[in-house]
């Protein structure tokens, strides 16, 4: 008797070329099942970046790197030289980590006050390490606490951090259905100090709002400015003529997490009563 196996069981075909609209497909529905399950329609999704740790971990880095550095006695212009690496790097750590914790107030502010009204509001998060981490870790602060992790899967980065809801984490293969998914359900946005990644992310729903493809109202916060300001200068396109003046009203710029959690709020609340 030939051997048969249904197509929908055969992992060899699944995973080859000709399946991947099979796979994309999965990544839209199976979401969507677990959301309408869990009851989830409206988030506030945290972008930022995945290296930046907490200011407890980023001082004992130092303090461990300065030390290192203190004791070295090696005559290696290699080992010298990684050294002072290592502990540039751990300095440069200590400079962001306040983003962390303030990512983490943020969003236990917003859970809070989120789940004391009728409609929730959960946290998302790319579902990795860093500002990540803190936007689950601020949600799960609060008893009762949900929030949405949306990961990807990376060679070189860990599984979705341990913060996120259980039913709620996910791990996409494409980055396009998980921009998908961050942006469908986003009621607004926290963008915080974040690399390639963050920017990527941010010029594409700013691209979506600014052309009218998302033609809901998503208040977006750019928070930092100590960072942003060095980073992207938005202005100078105005100038340019490669934008308009108004656009510059697509993000509100914020360096505090009581300003960002009070525009959050407000902006959430008038769109629900103007919808």
């Amino acid at each position: 008797m030939p051997v048969t196996e249904k197509a929908y069981k055969n992992l060899d075909f699944l995973t080859s070329s000709e399946a991947r609209p099979v796979r994309i497909l999965c990544e839209y529905e199976e979401p969507q099942r677990r959301f309408q399950t869990e009851g989830v329609r409206d988030t506030v999704v945290v972008f930022g970046s995945a290296r930046v740790t907490s200011q407890a971990e980023s001082a004992e880095a130092l303090s461990l790197a300065q030390l290192a550095v203190s004791n070295n006695v090696s005559s290696d212009p290699g080992h010298v030289a990684e050294l002072d690496r290592v502990r540039v790097q751990a300095e440069r750590q200590c400079r962001i980590a306040r983003y962390y914790e303030e990512t983490r107030e943020l969003a236990e502010r917003v859970t809070r006050w989120s789940m004391a009204r009728e409609r929730q509001y959960l946290i998302c998060s790319g579902g990795g390490p860093g500002i990540m981490e803190a936007a689950n870790r601020g949600a799960a602060d609060v008893v009762g606490g949900r929030s949405v992790a949306l990961g990807i899967s990376l060679p070189f980065e860990e599984k979705v951090n341990r913060f996120a809801t259980p039913e709620l984490a996910f791990e996409f293969h494409y980055f396009f259905m998980r921009k998908y998914w961050f942006a469908y359900l986003a009621k607004a946005m926290v963008i915080m100090p974040g690399g390639f990644g963050t920017l990527d992310e941010m010029c594409e729903v700013l691209t979506l709002r600014q052309t009218g493809k998302i033609k809901k109202l998503l208040p977006i916060v750019l928070y930092g400015t100590d960072y942003w300001d060095q980073v992207l200068n938005v202005g100078a396109m105005v100038d340019w003529g490669t934008i308009s003046a108004k656009d510059l009203s697509l993000m509100h710029r914020s360096d505090s997490v009581d300003d960002a959690f009070q525009f959050l709020t407000t902006a959430i609340e008038a769109n629900e009563t103007s919808a």
